[in-house]
């Protein structure tokens, strides 16, 4: 009921601290994030969840609908935090069961603010040896837990572009240089990158989601703004789709006669999750009676994906999808819910991935 929006998670993390201390965890704050180890020993899991939520009015008609309002938990990240405070709890009061020691992770800034990155910096994976994450996932049956091995999320990025023209008056357009027909033939280009460049057996997406230009019907603008998203699975793609971007911005601009600025940001790479770590956790779900089925690769993106690149682990899923009760809107919409239904079956999983890692 009360989201709070990347790296002001300041109420959210008070309480998952005041819980963890009051359980012996061991805490380090690192900004608005947790780092709580309990137990100790020769091998050490990490468990890891989200807190921040978005920039959106939610629309739901629940008791624990949002009291702020223009932010809502659209992603879920709360129930992501719920599940781990769960785990955390049961783990601390059955910790001489763990021969080893259990680190919780309570992340800032998922949602476009690299929190994972942060974390990390701030001795999160030290001395790992393994780490999970659990995203609840509307495209799965509520209470299925997915599990993928190799890659699971894409790597993203998105792009600015200027298409700096001459303007001029709409009746005259011989004497300017009208940049939103530059700007058209440079979004329809854009879709080649993927349909002409990169092999059919791979896959890519680039998406131009804004456009921007002019003022007045008779009127030629000096300039039009493009931004986008690009999404991949494999390094060798991200890179081939931001060089054709680049030169496609740039080639276009200068054969009309105008200027071009281009600038492309990595937000995070793609989630792959170690194969041997994907077969554990399936092996784990089947010893205790948990319905687990394959997950479909998503071109979603996450910042988990950093922890992955310096530790073996898996980012699971736990489907939330309810038809009957209305649990139906993706991601990121005003009216996304969660079934509360089944998510002790996340914090069951948590707590038998670090038993079992660990005897």
């Amino acid at each position: 009921m009360y989201p709070e929006l990347k790296y002001e998670e300041e109420r959210t993390s008070k309480v998952v601290e005041e819980h963890l201390r009051e359980w012996g965890y061991r805490v380090k704050r690192v900004g608005t994030g947790i780092i709580a180890d309990i137990g100790g020993g020769k091998k050490t899991i990490a468990l890891r969840a989200d807190m921040d939520a978005l920039p959106i009015q939610e629309e739901n008609d629940v008791p624990y609908k949002s009291r702020i309002p223009g932010k809502m938990h659209a992603c879920g990240h709360d129930a992501h935090t719920a599940m781990l405070l769960g785990a955390g709890k049961i783990i601390a009061e059955h910790i001489e069961e763990f021969n080893g020691r259990v680190r919780l992770i309570f992340q800032p800034a998922e949602e476009g603010g690299n929190g994972a990155v942060k974390m990390i910096e701030g001795g999160a994976l030290e001395g790992v040896d393994a780490i999970f994450g659990f995203h609840v996932w509307m495209d799965l049956p509520s209470g299925l837990i997915g599990i993928r091995e190799g890659p699971f999320l894409a790597g993203a990025g998105f792009f600015d572009a200027r298409i700096i023209g001459r303007g001029g008056h709409g009746a005259s357009p011989h004497e300017a240089v009208d940049p939103i027909p530059i700007a058209s033939e440079v979004v329809l280009a854009l879709q080649t990158i993927v349909s002409r460049n990169i092999n059919p057996v791979e896959t890519g997406v680039v998406s131009v989601t804004a456009i921007n230009g002019g003022t007045a019907f008779n009127v030629i603008p000096e300039e039009v703004t493009l931004k986008g998203t690009f999404r991949y699975y494999r390094p060798e793609v991200g890179k081939l789709i931001k060089e054709r971007m680049k030169e496609i911005i740039e080639g276009i601009s200068r054969t009309h006669g105008a200027k071009s600025e281009f600038i492309i940001n990595d937000l995070v790479p793609p989630t792959i999750n170690d194969t041997k770590m994907a077969r554990f956790a399936r092996t784990v779900a089947e010893k205790y009676g948990l319905k687990h089925g394959e997950v479909a690769m998503s071109m979603g993106a996450e910042d988990f994906a950093y922890y992955l690149q310096h530790v073996p682990g898996a980012f699971l899923a736990l489907g939330i999808r309810n038809e009957e009760k209305g649990i139906v809107y993706p991601h990121h919409h005003p009216k996304f819910d969660v079934d509360e239904d089944v998510l002790h079956l996340g914090t069951a999983m948590e707590v038998a991935l670090a038993l079992e890692f660990l005897r």
